[in-house]
């Protein structure tokens, strides 16, 4: 396993909301694997960096990309450059402690935020902006984010999307916790969960939709409690531009109509407009795959080209040796249970490429070459002993508060935690 980062997991450290523990609980399954004779991990290493495309063909005798979606897709709208306007990536990745973000600085002493989006991404940036410093001390975001949440003025978040009720694409569980909130009143307008005729009939086939919808009925039912904040679900609105001199001050949003076109609600502006006051933005609209030197790439839909997992060029012949899966196969659709699917497909053309004959070892495809040429490129690569020892440093700092693990934060921490095991057993 290759891996830009000191660190494994990917998303499970990084993506995974911290007051979601149990979701965190599926990297015990890497931690089998990695213990199995075979398993090697190099973190640290970046392919078109350290090695490119064609190094890792002749390394090894068959290569699987997996490496997601690395980018997020932009409202464009005036205004969305404005100090205070951010992308949901980076606000996940900061209080996460991804290395690359630890620099940013969110300014939460505003009044408002507003969530620009329907899917579970938005609704864990609405949450995290919402718990109180007791619900946040037990989890393993990073200090400074706990500081920061901790002390926000925020009172007001708006969540908005396009199109209603009954397209969002959160999941059930997910959007019943905003309701569970010990800081957080959340609120609901009964008259934005008047579906139209086609959404409603979809309810008959879409068990998650009709769960959110039994939800949204409870929110919009309940009296405020007085707790300090409010997250309010809007629906069928858009946002057109962000105004203000510096720093985003309002958001004016336009008001939508759902339409039926080949077969799928699209959401149609109206002339209806109105603007809302606030300090802060988070834009959870998608993510775009980001393509590698060497690998057909398909720029409309963002993913690796491919044909249930074996990468094909622009011919849809088969690139030798190769694979992809994930959200760089799919595109940035599905959840753990989707993605173990998808691997599961693209292993499957592996082993039938194996059994055909197509794909065979090759003697010169040895453990070692691929050491040497690491070495021969000065790549400070973390090998699995590393990446244990940042994990026990971790766990043993997060034992003494009670809490999960205290991350390391910045690329100097992790690389020193790594190597100081390198330098005790040599």
């Amino acid at each position: 396993m290759l891996e830009r980062l000191p660190t494994p997991w990917g998303l499970v450290r990084l993506g995974v909301a911290p007051d979601h523990p149990k979701l965190k609980t599926v990297s015990r399954a890497f931690e089998r694997i990695a213990l199995k004779p075979g398993f090697r991990f190099f973190g640290n290493v970046e392919v078109g960096r350290d090695l490119t495309h064609a190094d890792l063909t002749r390394l090894y005798d068959a290569v699987v990309y997996a490496f997601g979606a690395q980018s997020d897709r932009r409202l464009d709208i005036p205004g969305e450059d404005l100090a205070g306007s951010w992308s949901a990536t980076e606000f996940v990745a900061w209080y996460n402690g991804h290395p690359d973000f630890q620099e940013l600085q969110f300014d939460l002493n505003v009044e408002r935020a507003v969530v620009i989006g329907n899917g579970n991404v938005a609704l864990d940036v609405a949450r995290m902006l919402a718990l109180t410093p007791a619900e946040l001390e037990p989890t393993d975001t990073t200090d400074p984010a706990i500081d920061a949440i901790g002390s926000s003025t925020v009172r007001d978040i708006v969540v908005v999307g396009r199109r209603g009720p009954a397209q969002a694409s959160w999941t059930t569980q997910e959007l019943k916790e905003l309701g569970e909130l010990a800081g957080a009143d959340v609120a609901v307008d009964p008259a934005e969960l008047e579906l139209d005729a086609v959404s409603e009939a979809s309810l008959e086939h879409d068990t998650n939709a009709r769960r959110n919808m039994e939800v949204l009925r409870d929110f919009a039912a309940r009296e405020p409690t007085g707790k300090p904040m409010t997250v309010r679900l809007r629906f069928l609105v858009s946002p057109v531009a962000l105004h203000g001199d510096e720093k985003v001050q309002s958001m004016e949003l336009v008001r939508n109509r759902l339409e039926e076109r080949d077969g799928r609600l699209v959401a149609v502006p109206t002339d209806e407009r109105e603007t809302i006051e606030c300090g802060l933005v988070f834009r959870s609209v998608g993510y775009r795959g980001v393509g590698l030197p060497e690998l057909p790439f398909d720029e409309r839909r963002g993913t690796i080209r491919n044909e249930r997992g074996r990468v094909v060029g622009d011919d849809g012949a088969p690139v030798g040796r190769t694979y992809c899966a994930g959200w760089i196969k799919r595109g940035p659709t599905g959840i753990i249970g989707t993605n173990k699917k998808d691997a599961t497909e693209t292993v499957a053309q592996l082993l039938e490429d194996l059994h055909e004959g197509t794909l065979a070892h090759r003697d010169e495809v040895t453990a070692a070459a691929v050491e040497d040429l690491l070495s021969e490129r000065g790549a400070r690569a973390v090998l699995y002993h590393g990446w244990t020892s940042i994990d026990e440093l971790e766990r043993a700092a997060g034992e003494k508060l009670g809490r999960p693990r205290v991350k390391l934060r910045t690329w100097d921490e992790l690389l020193e935690a790594a190597e100081r095991v390198a330098a005790e057993t040599a």
